[in-house]
């Protein structure tokens, strides 16, 4: 992984209302670094290592769930290899085309972009200083992240049109084609892996949870690759949902009950739908031919460049939200947790040894 020590935006509209380029710098919120740029493969595989190695969470070889149902006193998972499982709360963490959510009859809100996403990694000249940068363009911003040495992982939203002209190109091509766009910032680019395109799309359920399910990850929400906000939006959903189903134990309440898992909606609701907002917000900005708009950005990023306190509230809030941090994103956050279910003394419940907590 790299960190990211600072994020610089620069405006490549080639428009008469040209933004000015702005730079936030971790160090301006007293942080060494906004985050890492950890690589996809690498990270998965290390929390698949965790999970195998917990004492608490017992894997199931199968060719996958082929059903799920959900009952008025409990979900089932029925498997390839013809077992069921049944739990008090089944967690949808299976990606935008989730099973699990239309078993739990929860619509969503979807949407496309006149975009596609390149994406690949490639080795250049000169050091990026784990600085990211993106160049705002009228086809979608171009963004390269900082990866170990002198590399870098791309992210270069453009047309469907373009996008296919790029894919179509040999590697010789495409690095000629890269180094010219990134405008002498990296030096010539010298190696690049296989390339991907994705066309842009955006997604949100309704409801984060119902009829013992709740969604996690894009299971419940689908954010354009812009401002690195998907996986941590992802993580977050995890901490929310240990805080709810640790105040349900707490209170001997049915861990999948509708008051947890209207806890759990309520506590993601506004997160969700404030940074999926402003990150569509953003990219229409940059696709939108009308001069308000233009003039409306530049204004925006004027103030931010200009105004310090306001720039390091937009840092901070980019980082995580101020407001209803989970027990998890906050130091200590295990022991957290555990308070935060502990029955207290002089409670009256019934112990929970007797509350199924079976998930």
């Amino acid at each position: 992984s790299a960190p990211l020590s600072a994020i610089r935006m620069l405006d490549d509209r080639k428009t008469l209302l040209r933004a000015p380029d702005v730079v936030f710098q971790a160090q301006e919120v007293g942080l060494s670094e906004f985050g890492f740029n950890v690589p996809n493969l690498t990270l998965s595989t290390a929390l698949w290592k965790q999970v195998q190695a917990s004492a608490n969470i017992t894997c199931i070889a199968t060719s996958g769930v082929q059903r799920v149902a959900c009952e008025e006193n409990s979900g089932a998972l029925h498997l390839a290899n013809d077992q069921t499982v049944t739990a008090k709360l089944i967690v949808g963490a299976d990606g935008r085309n989730s099973i699990c959510r239309s078993a739990a009859g929860i619509d969503t809100k979807s949407w496309t972009y006149p975009q596609t996403a390149v994406t690949c990694t490639f080795d250049h000249q000169r050091s990026h200083d784990s600085i990211s940068t993106e160049f705002h363009r009228p086809t979608g911003p171009l963004t390269v992240v900082p990866m170990p040495g002198n590399a870098s992982s791309l992210v270069w939203v453009t047309t469907p049109d373009h996008a296919d002209n790029l894919m179509a190109l040999d590697s010789a091509a495409f690095k000629v084609e890269l180094t010219q766009e990134l405008q002498g910032l990296l030096g010539d680019v010298r190696a690049t892996s296989k390339r991907a395109a994705f066309p842009l799309s955006a997604m949100t359920a309704k409801t984060f949870a119902a009829n013992r399910v709740a969604l996690v990850g894009e299971a419940g929400h689908v954010l354009p690759p812009i401002g690195a906000q998907g996986l941590n939006l992802g993580l977050r959903d995890c901490a929310a949902l240990a805080d709810c189903l640790a105040d349900a134990l707490k209170t001997s309440n049915d861990i999948g009950c509708t008051q947890t898992l209207a806890s759990y909606d309520k506590a993601r609701t506004f997160d969700v739908h404030s940074r999926t907002n402003a990150i569509d917000l953003f990219n229409r900005s940059l696709l939108s031919h009308f001069l308000p708009s233009h003039l409306g950005r530049g204004v925006g990023l004027h103030a931010l460049k200009s105004i310090a306190p306001l720039r390091r509230w937009l840092m901070t809030e980019g980082i995580a939200p101020s407001r209803d941090v989970p027990s998890l994103m906050r130091i200590n956050g295990c022991g957290l947790l555990r308070r935060r279910r502990e029955i207290p003394a002089h409670a009256h419940h019934a112990s929970v040894a007797e509350v199924p907590s079976t998930i």
